[in-house]
């Protein structure tokens, strides 16, 4: 067995070898707790049978937990500095390849096609990076890729904003277009102590098991998210402000607003954060013939 890269001793020894500088625009922290990152793989079921997606392997320290417990792992770095350095760490596995590519930019399908893995069972398994991981989380979900979920490390406010119930504080659009797409739950937290450099917020790791069929059936999934964001447009204002505010012409189709609302059993004087998925897509077929 290699020696593990995330621990603090081989990961300054490593960072050290190559003089590398953390970039704070790229949301570099590195795991430096072996233990934890076991823990993050176990939560992401893999099998020998599953290929594994990571986002922003760093030096390696969590791509090696991925490559000793998956068939194959395909990882995305964006950072060229850390290209010849994840050469060097990740030598002993074969199984691995490293894509210098921004994930945000990547044809991900094209990618999996290319390196023969359109068909198998897919994980992406990530610690993921705090600047950018609600645009990564949509995309990979908007983009319906053939991923059985999604485990990842991210900010535990983002966590909890993610997996939040109808009526908290935390529930808002973002709440809804995930759970639209996955099942969510906080499955760890994980202490601001365990990595280099330390970051000022605390983690939570995800995992978002993506559903067969989408939570709920709407006539136009483009306009159901629009009208969920709208609702949270300014988050004390009843959902009738909000939607007459935010939807085109909203003003002056008013009474058509308020008559969406009663024909989807919804009290104009209700707040978004009460509303639950259901409630949303009731509310968006209902105004999707009159705002379409």
């Amino acid at each position: 067995m290699h020696k593990d890269i995330a621990t603090p001793v081989r990961t300054k020894e490593i960072l050290d070898k190559y003089g590398f500088s953390f970039k704070k625009s790229l949301g570099q922290n590195f795991l430096i707790d072996t233990n934890i990152l076991k823990r993050i793989v176990d939560h992401a079921g893999l099998t020998e049978e599953t290929a594994a997606i990571e986002i922003g392997p760093g030096i390696g320290a969590l791509t090696e937990q991925l490559a000793r417990r998956s068939r194959r792992v395909i990882a995305f770095e964006i950072d060229q500095r850390l290209l010849p350095i994840l050469a060097d760490t990740l030598s002993p596995y074969e199984n691995v390849k490293v894509i210098h590519e921004d994930i945000l930019k990547a044809d991900v399908r094209q990618v999996l096609k290319e390196e023969g893995e359109e068909g198998s069972e897919l994980m992406v398994v990530a610690n993921l990076p705090y600047y950018v991981t609600t645009p990564i989380i949509m995309k990979l979900l908007e983009e319906k890729l053939p991923i059985k979920g999604i485990v990842g490390m991210l900010q535990k406010e983002v966590a909890d904003r993610i997996t939040a119930k109808p009526g908290t504080k935390e529930y808002g659009s973002l709440s809804i277009a995930v759970q639209y797409y996955t099942v969510a739950e906080t499955v760890m937290g994980v202490p601001k102590t365990v990595f280099v450099p330390q970051p000022n917020v605390d983690s939570a790791v995800i995992r978002l098991m993506v559903r067969e069929e989408p939570a709920v059936k709407v006539k136009d999934e483009k306009f159901f998210f629009f009208v969920s964001r709208s609702s949270f447009a300014q988050r004390r204002k009843t959902i009738l402000n909000n939607l007459t505010s935010q939807l085109p012409d909203g003003k002056n189709k008013k009474e058509q607003i308020i008559a969406a609302l009663k024909a989807a059993g919804i009290e104009e004087s209700r707040r978004g954060e009460t509303l639950s998925i259901e409630e949303f897509a009731r509310l968006s077929d209902e105004l999707y013939p009159i705002f379409s």
